[in-house]
């Protein structure tokens, strides 16, 4: 049993993310076979990289589930965390980006900026995470390292700067020259790597001199950037007298500007090759951010919501940590914890801030890829990403922390599921386990709801697309061993207000204890559709958040992160303050589900009256006439929101057309048609209804040669004929 102990200054909890088949896991398999992790380079097309561990990743030849290994580079610890690329695992880049200090973003040299791409990028931005940029598959034809920098540049609001640069670039079938080394601009060497090692060796050597003139170029062009803010004169003085700056210092100037986010250093390689992967390592420890690097973390009291609470990446402060995965193993469950603050230890009692409840921490491990392989610590420390065992009622984005010094931090965010498939075991005997299986996987992944349709009874499971239920029915088939049929996916819809209307509820009824009477006034209105686009959203709290004693209104997710506003400006002394409380709860619970018992979005509710009397009116009976006000405000005002798609498709020229009509004929809004390389991309947005067959279409319609990424952008008001049919399905 080993005791962690870190030298902060030497840690790295760096994240590999980017569109899929950009070469993310065979960029992390390289790292990990050149840092000694593993003795064995795998390849996704063999199904025996490190990172996709599980099954379903093997044959697949995709990464779905974010993995997460420690290793050592000169000197260093890194936490590494390979991500999926696929859009419908896109919570596991999520939660990921929201622990790490920083990543590298993966490009494909010949596709530039993807779809996906640009999903990752914003989510590094949300999560204000430095990156560097890795320009791989350099080998390949069509690859061209200028158009993939320029693209960071344009596309994605980047500051791009490259400080390596390829010798060549594509294939044998290319016409420039074939891909064979990088040159450092900044320590002007050219950097040969060894295939018959697989790049593990390599040797420098002089700059070619037919390229003398492009690396100096290249370097004038770098420290353009990068004396814009030398305030210390590093090397502003020697770069305008015409000298050699020191590389040191330049290193200096790149690594504050990278961690400032102004600037993302650019490098170049292939996996495949084998070639510039450990300059890419080397940069990694260099320019981005060790623990320390990073502001405080912030949160709020738990008590006092408004009071904020911050915690320094120190193991002398209040332990806090922060719970960003949650994986089922045949021993329990496996609780993935950020430590943010103080020390963590085993045998002890931590406060789950978020439920307000005590957690015991039974093990603490460092994991390899796959979980079930691990080194057991007795603590783990401020800095320090680890899995823990023991964790009752935790669920992803749950805050630990010290019993004594409670701290809650901002939950992680992730965006609503717009599939849905119906599931039932194929023997009445497993019903009962296909619940517990269901509950195991939803508490995995925050994508993943269930629920059960009020009307025929039936289990729904909802997630980001198809591929992700089907990966959900598989596992549920080889992992837990059930039988189980599937329903046809379908949209998740959403509901919500045409217009603002004011609703009076009321409940007048006859109890066993005699009759209770509780009536209001609610005003709804609708919240404009671009405030609750498909972005990220505050993941649901499994429970309704406790009544705050010190105030009235007490909000059950953090303020400006809800779907739902609920709230009350009735004047003092109008209601009991039980009763006003239940009539806010009685909102908010009726507003969990609309009419058609789709889930509701984008809706305010005022309580602005309330008719009380004292000798019948009960907390119960202001819950029921709340209840009664939304089902009447959505029965005579209702709404269908579907869920909208961003769509990109690459094609080859003659192809377009028909690929664009068929578009057309899918109600497709085609916002742009560009030119990349020897392809036309295609961006539309496209209602997800009309998109369930959409990849064998374009197999069909581009007899094979075209491809699409898609991805959840909005939702957006449904067909009326689509809502008639709902709301009178006899006809």
């Amino acid at each position: 049993m080993a005791k962690s102990s870190l030298d902060l200054t030497r840690v790295r909890n760096l994240g590999i993310i980017a569109h899929i088949d950009a070469g993310k896991t065979t960029t992390t398999e390289h790292i990990l076979y050149y840092a000694g992790a593993i003795h064995r380079l795998g390849a996704v097309d063999s199904g025996n990289t490190t990172t996709d561990y599980d099954e379903e990743e093997q044959e697949r030849g995709i990464t779905i589930y974010s993995a997460c290994i420690p290793l050592q580079w000169k000197g260093c610890v890194i936490n590494l965390i390979d991500t999926p690329g696929h859009v419908d695992f896109t919570a596991e880049v999520e939660r990921s980006l929201r622990v790490l200090d920083g990543c590298v973003v993966v490009f494909d040299a010949q596709k530039g900026v993807e779809a996906q791409s640009e999903t990752v990028w914003r989510q590094a931005d949300r999560y204000a995470v430095p990156r560097l940029a890795f320009i791989n598959k350099m080998d390949v034809v069509g690859a061209n390292f200028d158009n993939a920098v320029a693209e960071i540049g344009e596309r994605l609001d980047g500051r791009p700067i490259p400080i390596v640069i390829p010798v060549g670039a594509g294939g044998a079938n290319d016409s420039s020259h074939p891909f064979e080394a990088v040159i450092d601009l900044i320590d002007q060497k050219l950097i040969r790597y060894d295939p018959k090692d697989f790049g593990k060796t390599f040797q420098l050597e002089p700059i070619p001199e037919e390229m003398l003139d492009e690396v100096a170029t290249r370097r004038a062009a770098l420290f353009d950037i990068l004396t814009e803010d030398d305030k210390a004169d590093l090397i502003t003085t020697t770069v305008l007298e015409g000298g050699e700056p020191d590389p040191a210092k330049v290193r200096s100037l790149l690594r504050e500007a990278t961690l400032a986010r102004r600037l993302q250093p650019v490098l170049c390689g292939s996996g495949r090759e084998h070639i510039g992967v450990q300059l890419l390592l080397d940069s990694a420890i260099a320019y981005l951010p060790c623990p320390l690097d990073r502001p405080a973390v912030s949160g709020t009291s738990p008590k006092k919501r408004d009071r904020e609470e911050t915690r320094k990446t120190d193991p002398k402060d209040p332990f806090c940590g922060l719970i960003f995965k949650i994986v089922a193993d045949s021993h329990g469950e496996l609780a993935f914890v950020r430590v943010y603050s103080g020390v963590l230890k085993t045998g002890t009692r931590s406060l789950n801030a978020t439920r307000d409840t005590k957690e015991l921490i039974t093990k603490i491990y460092h994991t390899e890829a796959d979980p079930s392989k691990r080194d057991e610590l007795t603590e783990a420390l401020a800095g320090d990403i680890v899995a823990v065992v023991g964790l009752k009622e935790a669920v992803t984005g749950d805050t630990l922390c010290d019993p004594s010094q409670p701290i809650l931090l901002e939950r992680i965010r992730f965006a609503e599921s717009v599939v849905s498939q119906s599931v039932e075991p194929e023997s009445g005997a497993d019903k009962q386990k296909l619940a517990d299986v269901l509950e195991i996987m939803r508490r995995e992944d925050p994508t993943f709801n269930v629920k059960t349709d009020p009307e025929t009874g039936q289990t729904l499971m909802s997630g980001m697309g198809t591929l992700h239920l089907e990966i959900k029915r598989h596992r549920m088939q080889r992992d837990f061993q059930l039988k189980i049929r599937v329903g046809k996916p379908r949209v998740s819809y959403r509901e919500t207000l045409r217009e603002a209307c004011e609703i009076e509820g009321e409940c007048q009824r006859v109890t066993g204890n005699g009759q209770i009477f509780g009536r209001v006034k609610v005003k709804f209105e609708p919240i404009p559709l671009d405030q609750y686009s498909n972005a990220p959203v505050a993941e649901p709290d499994p429970e309704p958040t406790k009544k705050s004693k010190s105030g009235r209104n007490a909000p059950a997710k953090p303020a400006g992160q809800e779907l739902v506003r609920v709230r009350s400006i009735l004047k003092h002394d109008t209601l009991p303050e039980p009763m006003e409380l239940a009539a806010i709860e009685g909102l908010r619970s009726a507003l969990q589900s609309g009419e058609l018992g789709y889930p509701v979005m984008g809706v305010s509710a005022t309580l602005i009256k309330a008719d009380f009397d004292p000798a019948t009116s009960t907390d119960m009976a202001f819950g029921v006439a709340a209840s009664d006000a939304v089902a009447k405000a959505l029965r005579q005002n209702i709404m269908l929101l579907e869920p909208v798609m961003k769509l990109e498709v690459s094609t080859p020229e003659e192809y377009l057309g028909p690929i664009t009509g068929d578009l057309n004929s899918r109600h497709a809004e085609i916002r742009d048609i560009i030119l990349r390389g020897k392809l036309r991309v295609v961006e539309a947005l496209v209602p997800m209804a009309r998109l369930f067959d959409y990849a064998d279409k374009i197999r069909s319609l581009s007899k094979g040669r075209a491809s699409s990424t898609m991805e959840p952008c909005a939702y957006a008001p449904a067909p009326d004929e689509v809502l008639q049919k709902m709301l009178n399905p006899e006809f």
